[in-house]
């Protein structure tokens, strides 16, 4: 099969540190984009009072285990076609894509007949009632009734991505996260369409970012991986391929969300309801500071993916410790500015007068929850690796590791044991992540330690 060297494909196999520049930033930018988005949809809906912010909260858990469902397929897609580009397998690469879609397609319409019907009592069982859950109800069942254009959306940019075309998939989240802050208040307000004119945003928005997704991967065709039925050829070791990542990733993505569950009551343990107002607070400034880590993570799987795929571990060394070195400097950048900054930040939050009982609490923490931040490349660049050479376990493995046993297991322990109080939060948290990430970079450089041996082997 002739084999179309696109932009994307000569970087991924070109220089590893040109490649893994050139695809983070207009990852950075997409998922900056993202964060910008779920802000600007809390202030749009928080405008029709509590019971209706309530309601998208209430649904939020569900949305956000399909959103981790269609990423995670996203970056099992991502990887096996970066692998196999390396390879120069274009066969392979297309078969693998093939996959991803019919995944994406069958995954999106299992959840949609199997949670619609049971959506009432999924909420209900929350221990919601009344208003609250008719509202919630309403806004669900718009967004599970799309639930294959959600998947389809994840699985689309993950082949981007795989192929080295990050511009695309930059623009593709840009296109989707911008059209629905400026759709919000259109269906919210001016239709009158209340809390589920806020869901129908979203899934238009979705709508018409699939429709260009799908122009470029069906129609234009001007990608590297040729999409189509007729050369499909089922092959049960690339879904198992797919899936060996994919399924680990969405995994460690719901890791993550019950970590925060268990940090949440940490936070109350420690300081009660202004503890979780401090905690919750503390932790959105920090996550804003984690996007250029994300954003290196994703190209980091596209080009250690690639030199794997390639036979070529130094390239793959190379590629890893040079994204640890870029997401270290740029991290130190921002915990200095928000330390710095602290006061200022912790006004955006304390600006009335019944929450200035938290503003001391909040710049303590300003000062001290982000500094973990500092080391945070070290682990997720190794959980990135890992994704990129087809070993996905290993990646949950280091994320559960890292955030449900350091990280909820540090911030108890101060909690329980020293009289911290909140301060001990902070500090756990900081400690538990900072030796998680110390022990996933040594098994980063172990696993690739032994990829050298191998090849060394190999090759007398």
């Amino acid at each position: 099969m002739s084999e179309k060297a696109t932009k994307g494909v000569q970087l991924l196999r070109g220089d590893p540190k040109k490649a893994l520049v050139r695809l983070s930033i207009p990852m950075m930018i997409g998922m900056s984009v993202q964060t910008i988005y779920n802000l600007a949809d809390g202030i749009w809906v928080s405008g029709l009072g509590p019971e209706a912010l309530a309601a998208v909260g209430l649904f939020f858990p569900v949305f956000m285990g399909i959103i981790a469902l269609a990423a995670g397929l996203g970056v099992g897609a991502s990887s096996a076609i970066a692998r196999r580009i390396g390879a120069r397998d274009k066969e392979g690469a297309d078969n693998v894509a093939t996959h991803s879609v019919l995944l994406g397609l069958i995954v999106g319409i299992v959840i949609a007949l199997t949670t619609l019907p049971l959506i009432d009592e999924i909420l209900m069982a929350m221990g919601a009632r009344g208003r609250t859950v008719e509202l919630a109800v309403e806004y669900s069942r718009v967004l599970l009734a799309g639930a294959v254009v959600v998947v389809f959306n994840n699985v689309g940019n993950g082949i981007l991505r795989g192929e080295g075309d990050a511009n695309r998939a930059m623009y593709a989240m840009v296109l989707g996260f911008g059209l629905n802050i400026v759709l919000d208040p259109v269906f919210i307000y001016t239709f009158d369409f209340g809390v589920v004119g806020a869901a129908y945003a979203t899934m238009v928005s979705m709508v018409i970012t699939s429709l260009f997704i799908a122009y470029w991967l069906f129609i234009k065709k001007d990608t590297y991986v040729d999409i189509s039925p007729k050369e499909f050829s089922p092959s049960r070791e690339i879904l198992k391929d797919i899936l060996r990542v994919g399924l680990p990733s969405s995994l460690s993505q719901l890791s993550m969300s019950i970590a925060m569950f268990f940090l949440n009551r940490i936070a109350i343990m420690a300081g009660g309801e202004n503890g979780v107002a401090v905690f919750t607070s503390a932790w959105r400034v920090t996550m804003l500071g984690i996007v250029p880590i994300l954003g290196m993570a994703a190209a980091t799987t596209s080009v250690t993916g690639a030199a794997y795929g390639e036979r070529n571990v130094e390239k793959l060394e190379i590629a890893y410790l040079y994204a640890i070195k870029l997401a270290f400097m740029i991290e130190l950048a921002v915990v200095a500015f928000i330390m710095l900054f602290a006061p200022q930040v912790a006004y955006l939050f304390t600006y009335s007068e019944s929450a200035q009982v938290i503003k001391g609490d909040l710049i303590s923490a300003l000062r001290t929850l982000p500094v973990f931040l500092v080391l945070t490349p070290f682990g997720m660049m190794t959980s990135a690796m890992f994704q990129g050479i087809g070993e996905g376990e290993k990646s949950l493995l280091l994320t559960i590791f890292r955030t449900l046993v350091m990280q909820v297991g540090f911030a108890y322990i101060f909690v329980h044991y020293t009289t911290l109080g909140l301060r001990g939060v902070w500090i756990g948290i900081v400690i538990g992540n900072m030796v998680a990430a110390i022990v996933g970079f040594l098994w980063g450089r172990i696993r690739i330690g032994a990829l050298k041996k191998n090849s060394a082997l190999q090759s007398t």
